[in-house]
């Protein structure tokens, strides 16, 4: 199942802030939730480890155990490192680019934004937020949603990171971005151990 519940919740649980707005949460409050949060745990097993890294991953993108596993099984059969496809492949997916593009401000926005057909794929809608976007498409926000506050925040930048993924070219102006190539691993911005997450998978 997807988690539906507080986010700034989930970040503590996982151990890292998941979205921007969990940052300033965490930093106050940079242990797991509930009242046994502060206490000291004792050290985790090997598959704990992998476990909660997997985690993280499926959380901060936003996908449920089947979905994290089929992009797993997906990036298996690229030629690459198989952790590195796995994140390429999360970059590409639809919602994720709306969010590195600075369309949105949080993953849950960008989903809900494709979800509700307010985003175009070579000006096509595309309302499926798993849709893999290919180096050379461009993505935009449809014509009669661009009045919209969380578009019009979006065209002035508000919801951009300090910089932009380097596999894409973004104009926040025109509400447009192109996927210019396939991410490399340091051009994807996420303090996650993949190889943890390909050995959770491959035991």
């Amino acid at each position: 199942m997807r988690y539906t519940g507080p986010k700034v919740r989930l970040s503590r649980r996982a151990g890292t802030p998941l979205t921007r707005k969990a940052v300033s949460y965490f930093e106050k409050r940079p242990y797991p939730p509930g009242e046994h949060g502060r206490r000291v745990r004792r050290n985790s097993s090997d598959y704990a480890v992998r476990q909660a890294e997997k985690q993280k991953v499926r959380w901060y993108y936003d996908l449920t155990e089947k979905q994290m596993l089929r992009v797993y099984e997906s990036a298996k059969k690229r030629t690459g490192r198989t952790g590195e496809e796995m994140l390429a492949e999360l970059e590409l997916r639809l919602a994720t680019v709306v969010l590195r593009a600075g369309l949105a401000a949080s993953i849950y926005a960008a989903r809900q934004f494709v979800n509700h057909g307010h985003i175009t794929v070579d000006g096509k809608k595309v309302d499926i937020p798993s849709y893999q976007v290919k180096p050379g498409q461009i993505i935009s926000v449809r014509e009669k949603s661009r009045n919209m506050v969380p578009f019009v925040e979006a065209a002035e930048g508000v919801h951009a990171d300090d910089k932009i993924a380097g596999f894409l070219a973004v104009s926040h102006k025109d509400l447009r971005v192109a996927v210019v190539d396939r991410p490399k691993r340091e051009q994807i911005p996420v303090p996650f151990d993949e190889q943890l997450v390909v050995e959770f998978y491959a035991r």
